[in-house]
């Protein structure tokens, strides 16, 4: 409780003192200490972790067999391995792991700590799983399709051919992680795989090992001393700081290095102040909105159409999220194959009341709709509430920290709620399955996409996905795309208001920060303060 204490005073004294900024302590030279906002965090299990803040640290502690990099994102690159190849027939691919490779714990990595890990992903079947299982891989048959040939060798049978590039794009996402089988056995409790264990601790190859972790409040990681590669900087620790305002005014004093959601108001601030600079890259994360389809209102497409007419996307954007997000509505992000701009919609009360009244529900009604208070969330909630008003849909608010609001959405209990999305691995298909696909709208489906947690299902966008994803000419797959989100646009029970673009505020004397289209590409190892 000390440590929330003099956080809170620093504080409460921070307007009377700032502008004595020079005269301030700094953070320790080998430590970058950032302020962000962490409540969205449940697991540190990289095989379970699937949450903004989550995949960001967990990308930072393991190494998968295969990544991209942000300066070419469109391109696979080895990070364990360093070759691989596809069968004739497109079932099997090969994997040849570098040699003399060493985790944390200074144990080798071997092909049987792979062939463990995409095992232990798949058998226990978490969150992030359907990126691995979706080739029909599961823990029934995880020992005969997931197979080390010999130490350096890992060779993987996928029920069907698809594009290779989109199985290895799939295997760079955070749930391809590859963690040291011998650590984690000897921390495992009866059958979880040491999953208690690993939502806590770490046992991976990366740059950094994770020393503590405290809910909604801060993560430290450390220097991994076996790693590969450089690491410019000793610690990293993360404070969990809701208010942008806040953060700023740690960034100010000089307790923090980089403030990591500062809104438009607060990057103005800095704007003409050459003690700090803000360095911006356009992230592959939407913001929606999403709507139940249990709800009976909600269930009616006039209704579905109408709400997205009563969105006033551009004054959100213009008086809310400025400097950080763009208007875009639709669920690939700009820079994707196939990604289109089309803005069909706009703020007209008229249109959306005749909608609403061909439903049969000229007067409206009420809904509850979920979102985190944090900025700007809330005053975008608040922005919708309005206009929703205006043609008698009633919002009843229900504030929560990101990861409530998150695990109502994964139960499906919410009626509508805001959240956003980022694909996690650089191909179409990450988010026209998650926003689309729903072969089983059952309780217990295969893959828990957005689509099934907002109970849609529509067996025509599952075979226009499937066959999507089996195109192999470029051209073609991406006119599939294009065809798909217009018609997603117009049907789905999802209101895609915006694009991220992510800002890091910080000091002048910080550089390095490595920041990608998606927050498994957010690395810390080169960031260094002079």
């Amino acid at each position: 409780m000390l440590r929330r204490r003099t956080f809170a005073s620093s504080l409460l004294a921070a307007p009377a003192v700032w502008p004595l900024r020079d005269a301030l302590a700094q953070t320790p030279r080998d430590t970058l200490v950032m302020a962000a906002q962490l409540d969205d965090i449940i697991s540190l299990d990289p095989h379970e972790s699937f949450e903004f803040k989550g995949n960001e640290t967990t990308t930072n502690i393991y190494e998968k067999l295969l990544t991209t990099l942000n300066e070419a994102p469109d391109k696979i690159v080895g990070e364990l391995a360093e070759s691989w190849e596809a069968s004739p027939d497109g079932l099997t691919h090969t994997f040849r792991l570098k040699a003399g490779r060493k985790f944390a714990s200074g144990n080798p990595i071997t092909a049987q700590d792979a062939e463990y890990s995409l095992r232990r992903a798949v058998t226990m079947n978490k969150t992030p799983a359907f990126i691995l299982t979706q080739f029909g891989l599961n823990g029934q048959n995880a020992t005969e399709k997931i197979r080390a040939t010999d130490d350096r060798t890992i060779a993987i049978t996928i029920a069907e051919p698809v594009s290779p590039s989109f199985f290895h794009y799939c295997l760079s996402a955070n749930v391809g992680a590859i963690v040291d089988r011998k650590v984690v056995e000897a921390n495992k409790q009866g059958d979880d795989w040491g999953n208690g264990w690993l939502k806590t601790h770490s046992a991976g190859s990366g740059p950094y090992v994770l020393r503590t972790w405290r809910a909604s409040e801060t993560v430290t990681l450390e220097a991994n001393p076996n790693y590969a590669g450089q690491v410019r900087n000793r610690r990293v620790v993360t404070r969990h700081v809701a208010e942008p305002s806040n953060q700023l005014l740690l960034l100010q004093r000089g307790d923090v290095d980089i403030a990591r959601n500062l809104g438009p108001d607060q990057l103005r601030t800095l704007a003409s102040d050459k003690g700090f600079k803000i360095q911006r890259a356009q992230k592959a994360a939407n913001m929606y909105i999403c709507m139940n389809q249990r709800h009976p209102e909600l269930a009616k497409p006039q209704v579905r159409e109408a709400l997205k007419w009563a969105v006033d996307y551009e004054a959100i954007q213009r008086n809310i999220v400025s400097t950080t997000y763009d208007v875009h509505q639709s669920i690939l992000p700009t820079g994707f194959l196939g990604a289109i701009d089309d803005k069909p919609y706009r703020f007209d009360p008229a249109k959306a009341k005749a909608l609403l009244a061909e439903a049969g529900v000229p007067n409206g009604f009420s809904v509850t709709f979920d979102y985190s208070p944090v900025q700007p969330w809330g005053d975008i909630a608040q922005a919708v509430q309005a206009t929703f008003g205006q043609i008698g849909v009633k919002l009843n608010l229900l504030p929560g920290e990101m990861r409530q609001v998150i695990t109502r959405m994964r139960a499906r209990q919410h009626e509508m709620l805001m959240l956003y999305w980022s694909p996690d691995y650089m191909d179409p298909h990450s988010n026209a399955e998650a926003f689309t696909l729903n072969p089983d709208n059952g309780d217990n489906p295969r893959a828990k996409t957005l689509a099934w947690r907002n109970s849609w299902s529509v067996p025509e966008f599952n075979e226009r996905i499937a066959a999507a994803v089996r195109e192999r000419d470029s051209a073609k797959r991406a006119e599939l795309y294009r065809s798909l989100q217009r018609d997603h646009l117009r049907t789905s029970p999802f209101i895609i208001m915006l694009q991220a673009i992510e800002t890091a505020a910080m000091r002048a004397n910080v550089s390095g920060l490595d920041i990608g289209p998606i927050n498994d590409r957010i690395y810390y190892a080169d960031t260094t303060k002079t």
